[in-house]
């Protein structure tokens, strides 16, 4: 589709209506390949993630404060996940892999509320750890149900304001140039390395954004650790210590991998690694994380190895 042309004070500039996704590779064989894998994963991203929503909302052992945000995190994985890999998995099948200039901008908008609700999620549920260990007789008092709607809320509402703040500006900059993006998804980074305007302020904006959300929550997990470290030095019984920690165990993983994986693609300059390695580090970070947290969270976790035997229990005596 050809650029549409518009005027500006008395200058014309073209405004692109679409972009070019160059997708993981331009390769046709390797993409029927990939198409079956990612798939695959996609589809387990799918079941395994709202297989657990539905277990922690069907057994009532389930119906705690930490399982409350388990669920939260993934409906997250689920919208994360499903704003980049249908539209990648589709591309793999096409000749043409453009994307409008709306899809582009909805797709990174969407992602972007779902990777900073997340943070905002993970800084939630490493306080509730700390509330847990730290003060177990107010616990239920502290993390009330009512308390808990609205940390969740305030998650989603702060990761949709940081996501609108990034998306607006810099899908108002001028785009009159080359219109291929070097990705199989619209990243902000490189949108804006395609405006013919300058996108000095939007740059600030997504490194200020970036800054409060990812390191601000980063610092309220770590402050969360010191004082559950602290609080687990003062458990006599080794015993004690060992339960405390394994209740931190599957959120500090699911941390590691996040972070781990988010500083890896978007801390170093775009340069300092090749566009190849920089797919690769997103692909990990927006496909295999959404499916690898649930796993996480259920492998090394008795009750929900419990409550998955209670709904088989329940699904034989219905099917009998």
């Amino acid at each position: 589709m050809a650029p549409s042309r518009s005027t500006e004070g008395d200058r014309n500039h073209t405004s692109v209506a679409m972009f070019v996704l160059l997708g993981l590779s331009d390769d046709k064989e390797l993409q029927l390949i990939l198409f079956p894998i990612f798939l695959g994963i996609y589809l387990v991203t799918l079941i395994w993630n709202l297989g657990l929503i539905i277990l922690i909302r069907m057994d009532s052992h389930l119906h705690t404060p930490m399982y409350f945000f388990f669920s939260f995190l993934s409906f997250i994985d689920i919208c994360y996940s499903s704003s980049v890999t249908p539209r990648m998995l589709s591309d793999f099948l096409k000749v043409e892999q453009t994307i409008s200039f709306i899809a582009c901008a909805t797709q990174y908008f969407v992602g972007s509320w779902m990777g900073l609700s997340e943070c905002c999620l993970l800084a939630v549920m490493a306080y509730d750890r700390c509330v847990a260990i730290g003060s177990p007789l107010q616990y239920s008092a502290i993390m009330a149900p009512d308390f808990c709607q609205r940390m969740v809320a305030w998650a989603f509402g702060s990761g949709f304001l940081g996501s609108l703040v990034q998306t607006v500006p810099c899908f108002h900059l001028n785009f009159c140039g080359p219109n291929i993006i070097q990705h199989f998804f619209c990243d902000i980074p490189q949108v804006i390395s395609l405006s013919c305007s300058n996108p000095f302020i939007s740059q600030m904006i997504v490194f200020l954004t970036a800054i409060f959300f990812g390191l601000g929550s980063f610092l309220v997990i770590l402050l969360s650790y010191g004082f559950i470290a602290v609080s687990i030095l003062k458990i006599s019984s080794i015993k004690g210590s060992v339960k405390a920690f394994n209740t931190c165990s599957s959120h500090v993983a699911a941390v590691t991998l996040f972070y781990g994986a988010g500083l890896s693609v978007y801390l170093p300059p775009s340069s300092s690694h090749p566009k190849k390695q920089d797919k690769v580090l997103s692909m990990f970070y927006v496909i295999l994380i959404p499916m690898l947290n649930p796993l996480i969270y259920s492998l090394r976790n008795k009750e929900i190895k419990e409550a998955l035997k209670r709904a088989s229990k329940r699904a034989t005596h219905l099917s009998q």
